[in-house]
């Protein structure tokens, strides 16, 4: 996912299509236990799909650690073949320091909106496009898209911006999943000095791993435990 504040997994820990989008596959509830590495310090994250309501779905990820607390989730719905967010919650506490911010995508009007801890100059409105996804979104459109070899690329709406995020297949590699090999298909997106690399795994629901790095240097590492 590739911001290193508040998980970008949003970003990722960051992790995409404007005028073109993928067919949605079937969402399915789960929850998977990750291994989690934040600025270095070891800690738990798990991320958890549940039902909503009639076509709508709650996404969410946290992570623990000595160091932090990071805490995201995003409401979305199935419409027109497309996945789209609804609202999103982002909090953290890094040390003493805490931040709390609320994403409202108001379809009807065709704009995005933020409150709690944001700028003025980031609380919008932005004007919505078909295929806008949140940054935590991207991580279940990466898998769908990977599945069904769609171009990754992706309009990103989170924190009063919209970025264009590309990621490139890197190849196949051999990656370890609660102690077992598996195949995975690494993706790549670059973005400045930040980075995103996620592994895929064929049917696993959400990347085995994801990694973001800031400046050459690794920020957050989550790797799967277990997905039930």
């Amino acid at each position: 996912m590739a911001n290193t504040s508040p998980i970008r997994a949003r970003a990722a820990l960051a992790l995409l299509l404007a005028a073109i989008s993928a067919p949605a596959l079937a969402v399915k509830p789960f929850s998977a236990d990750y291994q989690a590495s934040y600025m270095g310090m070891q800690g738990n994250g798990r991320m958890t799909l549940v039902a909503d309501g009639a076509n709508r779905w709650k996404y969410s990820l946290a992570v623990s650690s000595p160091l932090a607390e990071l805490q995201q989730s995003t409401v979305f719905e199935e419409k027109g073949g497309q996945w789209r967010p609804l609202s999103g919650n982002d909090s953290s506490k890094v040390l003493t320091k805490k931040q709390n911010k609320n994403a409202t995508y108001d379809w009807a009007r065709g704009v995005a909106s933020w409150s709690g801890d944001v700028k003025p100059d980031r609380a919008g409105p932005i004007k919505l496009q078909a295929g806008d996804m949140d940054a935590l979104l991207i991580n279940l459109a990466l898998v769908r898209d990977v599945a069904a070899g769609k171009p990754l690329n992706y309009r990103m709406v989170e924190d009063g911006r919209v970025k264009q995020l590309s990621y490139a297949v890197a190849g196949k590699e051999q990656i370890t999943v609660a102690g077992k090999p598996q195949q995975a298909t690494k993706v790549v997106s670059t973005n400045g000095n930040k980075q995103t690399i996620a592994w895929v795994v064929d049917g696993m629901p959400v990347p085995a791993r994801i990694l973001q790095r800031d400046k050459g240097q690794d920020a957050i590492d989550l790797k799967v435990q277990a997905v039930r």
